[in-house]
Order: C-alpha cells, then sequence, then structure tokens
C-alpha cells in the first residue's frame, strides 16, 4: 500500500518539477533573446534605453492597431463613394492592399538588417552612400516624423468627426441631427480624444500591448455584429452580387480612370500606417524577426478584414448621391442606420467603431513618440537633447510625446479657419509617409539590394519584385493626394496638401543648409560603433 500511494505523489512532484524546468527555460530563452537584441542595438552604436515587453503577436496586434481596419475604412468611405461605387470600394480595396503588401515586404527585407526604433530615417542613412547619406536621411528623417505626427493628427481629428456622425444618428428633425458640430465642437471632442491617448499611452505602457491583444477580439466582434446585423435585417433591401461586384458609377467629375484613381485614396489613407510600427524596434523582444513578419502578416491580416467588412456594407448601400450629400461627409453610420432601420441599433452597432478608434489613436500616439524620440536622438530636431530623453519613472520618451501632441493641438486650430486648408494635413501626412517609405526602398533597390541579403526576410527575385511595385506606388499616390477629389474645383474643394507638401520640403530643406550642414552628423554607423567600444590600449595607439 506504501509503494502504490507513494507513486503518484511521486508524479506530482516530477510534474511540477519539470514544468518549472519549463517555465525557468522560457525565461531564460526570453532574457538571452532580449540580450542578443540589445547586443545588436548596440552594434549598431545605440544605448538600449526602452524596455523590450512585445512579442511577434503583440507587435502584430499593434501593427493591427495602427491601421484599424474597420474604423479606417469607416472615416474614409467617401472617396470610393465619389470615384466609382462599389467597383472602387471592393476591388480598389483589394489592389491597394495587394500594393501595400509589397511595400511590406519591402520595408521587413531592410527592417530585418536596421531594426532600430529611427525606422526608415536610419536605414536610408545606412544604405545611402556616404557623400550624400545625411542630406537623404535628413529629408526621409523629417518625412517619416512629420507623417507620423500629421497622420496622428488625421486619426484623432478623423475620430472627433465620426463620433458626432454616430451621435447623430439620433435626430431631432428629419435629417437634423443632435450634435450641430459646429468647428469649436469639432475641436474640443478632438483635444479630448488626444488628451486621452496621451494619457493612455503615457502612463499605460506596461499594459499597452494587453491593449493591443484586446482590440484583435474587440475588432474581430464588432465587426462580425455590423456584418450579421446589417445583413440580416437589411430593412431597405439588398443589391444583388452584380451590382456589390461589377457596379460602376463615377461621381467625381473626373474621366473614368483618374476617377478610379481617386477611389483609391480610401485603401491608401488606411494602410498608410504600415511602417509606423518600425519605430517601436526597441520594444520588441526579437525585431530582426518579429516586426518584419508582423508588417507583412498584419497587411494579410488587414486585407481579409477590409473585404469582410466592407462587402456586406455595399449589399446594403443606399443611394450613393445621398450618401456624398452629407454634410458630416461620414457616410457609415447613415449606412448602418439605413440598414438596422432604428437609431439606437445603429448607435449600439457603431460603438465598436467608436472604441477602435480610441484604440488607434493610442497605437499612433506611442508611435510618433518613438519616431521623434529617434530622430532627436540622433539631433534630427532643435533641442534635441530635450526631447531624446527617456523618462525613468515611465520608461517612455516623455518629452517627445508632449512635443508631438502640442503640435498637433496647434495644427488642429487651423480647423477654425478653414477645414479645407485643415483638411490638407491628412493628406500631407499620407504624402510624407509615402515618401519616407520610399527613401530606404529606392537606395537599397539602386545598390543592387546588398545589405537586404544580409538580413533574416531576404525574399530574393520576389524582394526585387515588390522593390519595384512599391516605388511604382510612390510614384502614383503623391500626384493621386496632391488633387482635388472631385470637380469643378471651388474654394470649398480646392486641395492645398501641394501646397503645404512642398513648403514642408522647402522647410526642411532649408533648415538643413540653416542648421543641419553644421550641426547634423546623422545615426552612429556600425564603423563608429566599433571605434567607440575598441579597447582603451587600441585607442592609445
Amino acid at each position: 500500500m506504501e509503494k502504490t500511494s507513494s507513486t503518484p505523489q511521486h508524479d506530482l512532484s516530477a510534474s511540477k518539477q519539470s514544468s518549472h524546468d519549463d517555465d525557468k527555460f522560457d525565461v531564460d530563452l526570453e532574457q538571452s533573446e532580449m540580450r542578443a537584441a540589445n547586443g545588436l542595438l548596440e552594434a549598431l552604436g545605440y544605448e538600449p534605453e526602452l524596455t523590450r515587453n512585445r512579442s511577434t503577436l503583440q507587435v502584430a496586434f499593434m501593427s493591427f492597431v495602427l491601421a484599424s481596419i474597420p474604423y479606417g475604412l469607416s472615416t474614409t468611405f467617401i472617396y470610393p463613394l465619389l470615384g466609382g461605387g462599389s467597383v472602387n470600394i471592393i476591388w480598389g480595396w483589394l489592389m491597394v492592399s495587394m500594393i501595400i503588401l509589397c511595400v511590406s515586404v519591402s520595408l521587413g527585407e531592410i527592417t530585418s538588417v536596421y531594426p532600430t526604433a529611427g525606422g526608415v530615417y536610419y536605414q536610408t542613412f545606412m544604405l545611402s552612400p556616404s557623400s550624400y547619406r545625411r542630406i537623404v536621411a535628413w529629408i526621409c528623417g523629417w518625412s517619416y516624423v512629420a507623417g507620423n505626427i500629421m497622420i496622428t493628427l488625421a486619426v484623432n481629428f478623423g475620430s472627433a468627426q465620426f463620433m458626432i456622425a454616430c451621435i447623430n444618428v439620433f435626430e431631432t428633425s428629419e435629417g437634423v441631427g443632435i450634435f450641430e458640430g459646429k468647428a469649436y465642437q469639432v475641436f474640443l471632442v478632438f483635444l479630448a480624444i488626444t488628451l486621452l491617448c496621451n494619457a493612455v499611452s503615457a502612463f499605460g505602457n506596461r499594459w499597452l500591448p494587453l491593449l493591443d491583444t484586446f482590440a484583435i477580439f474587440w475588432t474581430l466582434a464588432g465587426v462580425l455584429a455590423i456584418v450579421i446585423c446589417v445583413l440580416v435585417i437589411a430593412k431597405n433591401g439588398r443589391h444583388d452580387a452584380e451590382y456589390v461586384f461589377t457596379n460602376f458609377e463615377p461621381q467625381s467629375g473626373w474621366p473614368v480612370g483618374w476617377s478610379f484613381c481617386v477611389g483609391l485614396l480610401q485603401a491608401a489613407y488606411t494602410t498608410s500606417s504600415t511602417g509606423m510600427v518600425i519605430s517601436m524596434c526597441e520594444e520588441v523582444q526579437e525585431p530582426s524577426r518579429q516586426v518584419p513578419k508582423a508588417i507583412v502578416g498584419t497587411t494579410i491580416l488587414n486585407t481579409v478584414a477590409g473585404l469582410l467588412f466592407l462587402i456586406p456594407l455595399v449589399y446594403v448601400l443606399p443611394d450613393t448621391a445621398e450618401l456624398i450629400a452629407l454634410q458630416s461627409g461620414q457616410p457609415v453610420p447613415t449606412i448602418i442606420k439605413s440598414a438596422i432601420g432604428n437609431s439606437a441599433g445603429a448607435f449600439v452597432l457603431l460603438i465598436p467603431l467608436i472604441v477602435l478608434a480610441l484604440l488607434c489613436g493610442i497605437g499612433c500616439t506611442t508611435a510618433v513618440s518613438r519616431s521623434v524620440w529617434a530622430f532627436a536622438r540622433d539631433g534630427g530636431i532643435p533641442y534635441s537633447n530635450k526631447w531624446k530623453k527617456v523618462n525613468p519613472t515611465l520608461n517612455i520618451p516623455f518629452n517627445a510625446m508632449v512635443l508631438s501632441m502640442v503640435i498637433e493641438i496647434a495644427l488642429g486650430l487651423i480647423y477654425f479657419g478653414s477645414s479645407t486648408a485643415f483638411n490638407a494635413f491628412s493628406g500631407v501626412g499620407v504624402i510624407t509617409l509615402t515618401v519616407s517609405y520610399a527613401c530606404p526602398i529606392a537606395v537599397s533597390f539602386l545598390d543592387g539590394r546588398r545589405q537586404v541579403k544580409n538580413g533574416e526576410f531576404d525574399l530574393g527575385k520576389l524582394g526585387f519584385f515588390c522593390n519595384i511595385v512599391a516605388l511604382a506606388w510612390s510614384v502614383l499616390a503623391v500626384p493621386l493626394f496632391c488633387m482635388p477629389s472631385y470637380i469643378p474645383v471651388t474654394a470649398e474643394t480646392v486641395n492645398y496638401a501641394p501646397v503645404v507638401f512642398v513648403g514642408f520640403i522647402m522647410l526642411a530643406t532649408g533648415w538643413y543648409w540653416v542648421w543641419g550642414k553644421e550641426k547634423y552628423v546623422g545615426p552612429p554607423s556600425i564603423e563608429d560603433s566599433a571605434i567607440d567600444n575598441r579597447p582603451d590600449e587600441a585607442c592609445c595607439k
């Protein structure tokens, strides 16, 4: 009996010991991976200052949140309606997603070699010939930082406008919402959202990976709820498959071909955040492998999620002319209300998108603070000593975050003067990010992709093809975002994006010759790091 009774106890002890050993092995492996990542960062010339608290899935989840597909597609739904309706909504999304997949592959290959928070700016510097690397990296860095700031501004301001449109599914009379949406009201909502996103990002940094994980399941549940309800209830009926997949009704006033291109703006806006997650490289356990996988994997996930969200909405699409004429410029709340048949039900279905809007703002706020901090760390921003500091208590670049927030709020004040002029910043945000993504891809491509072959994500001939597609898209996207969405052009519909973009490039270039040429030396190269880290005896010889 004694022998029989002791066996289970022995097995239990052995099981506990085995479990303990497995846990210890996992911890040791994780610490080993972090040491390796920090060692690579030191080899690239930087001292590790941020905590590596994100796994592969968590950085992928953050990348998903930065795009926030259902929310991003909702706030920009007006563009494909103008461009061509159903064909633009469905096939335009699929086409741009395939192109962005090529951009993701191209950036992933380069990031596997140079995984730093400097992102595309650092990569451009390292890949460029020494004769002009400083000026090219300077332009890329300013484009990347400005793009991050303006996209974050656009996300938070778009969230304010979208929330007001959601509230206005409740009406005081036919066609009149309960929220007037005056300029000061929109700005105050934007201000509240901006402050909230910065507060959560600053004081909840350790929990952000959990928040990003929650966002994935929240998005899935929200999209399924919207899809099922609008298709099942469909108060005003459903279109047939021919309408959904083949109907093309350009209403932009442009020739048919260019009108279709205008409709691509929805997908282009939504996917513009593709490379922003690179700024999180120094908070990822294995950035050389995890970040490239996250960028590419998330693009594929976004493509599927986008189709799952868009196709049901097109099946219940009301008259497109009425949607285009909406004063709010936000058709999705009206589409869902039309399908559900009552305001309360529509608002409940819109809640997942509202929450996702806030999560997207938090993700963008986090990413923009890292991009500003990384550029300041290399002396690319005036008074860099202030912006490159990492707060020891919060373990984040708090000063850089505050600087970004102040700039966003200051730019938001332009809305009081002209909403048209303010909207140009959304377009410029996409343009500058597109330019910044194109810089390292172009330099690497012209150099025969030599450095990419040293990375863990080299895709060979497929990568070569993706580089060509990514650069071709950049050539198209810049003029596309500079054109008016529809014609004839009036003072209310003119696109000021090209003026702002050219002004920005002139300012950045001029500032380089006035200040940067003498003060800015760029990020430390691998050679510089080797010199800095050599033994004292070698230094004295």
